[in-house]
């Protein structure tokens, strides 16, 4: 089957590019290779993909409609949508940046799949919108209307434009609420990368909030593996749906809403002694205040997807760790 990976240089893109090419799909990536952060790690993802026969590449900006209308000219039966401008902190800097790519971006790939027929939508939400709620486990099924970063506000609004292309034109949507996904060619601006590299350098850690934050960390290969499955995994619309208690994860019309995630937080000091002990050093640590926009605890309830797709994550804390250390010394010659 022919696949549209946006975003396919990033994190996830890569990942998840590797695996629809090995299961032998014909996967077409697209990326603006921005540098938001290093665009050599970027552009080191994407020569692993290009090593591939069954693998092309577009580089194109999705807030450019044209670009995206005429890549998507070409056909794709299904999309997975991962290109976005990510990070919570950096939306208290460049918030534009977000409204560009998260929403007009986000608004192109709605368009095209729309006018090109899209057999199936699957695109990256995020565990930040639930932003202010403190009921654990956080679930599909709760209210997520009180964001706490803009980052948060442009992803809770993806959710909703899909649902109203769901609903208008019939195009079948599925958005993936991600939750602090990590491992091997992880992004640099996140905690994995800047705890690893202190450690290895012998610098001070910056943890907020007193190091009182529970992360609820997930292996890059649990991702692909639930990503995989709900690409298949095409929604329809809910007959049981009730518009007088509507439930937030649910419609009428064939939409779905998914955590995933690993179902088992951890202490962010419990996870900085699993670097420790990884990396072989002792880490300076510099306890701060909680920053604005940031969420003390994270923690998905992940029966949904389970239920849906079979989700169910296979790797500890303590081997992704692991696995995470050996590939950043041997990529940074650490």
């Amino acid at each position: 089957m022919k696949i549209l990976v946006t975003g396919c240089a990033g994190f996830i893109g890569m990942h998840l590019c590797l695996h629809l090419l090995e299961q032998g799909h014909e996967v077409i990536g697209c990326d603006n290779l921005n540098d938001y952060y290093d665009p050599a790690l970027k552009q080191a993802r994407l020569n692993n993909l290009q090593a591939h026969r069954g693998f092309s590449f577009h580089r194109i900006d999705i807030v450019d409609s044209k670009a995206v209308a005429d890549l998507f000219a070409k056909g794709f039966p299904r999309v997975i949508h991962l290109a976005a401008q990510a990070g919570v902190r950096y939306s208290l800097e460049n918030p534009r940046a977000y409204v560009d790519s998260n929403v007009v971006g986000f608004l192109n790939i709605l368009e095209a799949c729309r006018h090109q027929g899209c057999e199936h939508l699957v695109f990256a939400s995020t565990s930040s919108v639930y932003g202010a709620n403190r009921k654990f486990p956080f679930s599909e099924h709760d209210n997520t209307d009180h964001p706490v970063s803009l980052y948060a506000a442009t992803k809770k609004s993806n959710e909703l434009m899909a649902h109203a292309y769901s609903h208008l034109f019939g195009l079948p949507t599925t958005g993936l609420r991600f939750f602090t996904v990590y491992g091997p060619w992880g992004r640099p601006d996140m905690s994995p990368y800047r705890f690893t590299r202190a450690i290895v350098e012998g610098k001070p850690i910056d943890v907020y909030n007193q190091g009182k934050m529970q992360r609820d960390f997930t292996y890059i290969d649990d991702i692909v593996q639930g990503v995989l499955g709900v690409l298949d995994h095409v929604p329809e619309a809910d007959p049981t749906f009730g518009p007088l208690h509507p439930d937030p994860a649910r419609s009428a019309a064939p939409w779905r809403l998914y955590n995933i995630g690993h179902n088992q937080p951890a202490e962010l000091l419990t996870f900085i002694e699993m670097l420790e002990q990884a990396v072989g050093k002792k880490a300076i640590l510099n306890l701060l205040p909680m920053q604005p926009g940031d969420v003390a605890t994270t923690y998905a309830d992940i029966d949904e997807l389970h239920q849906a797709v079979g989700y169910t994550p296979r790797t500890s804390l303590r081997e992704g760790v692991r696995k995470y250390v050996e590939w950043y010394r041997s990529y940074y010659k650490a």
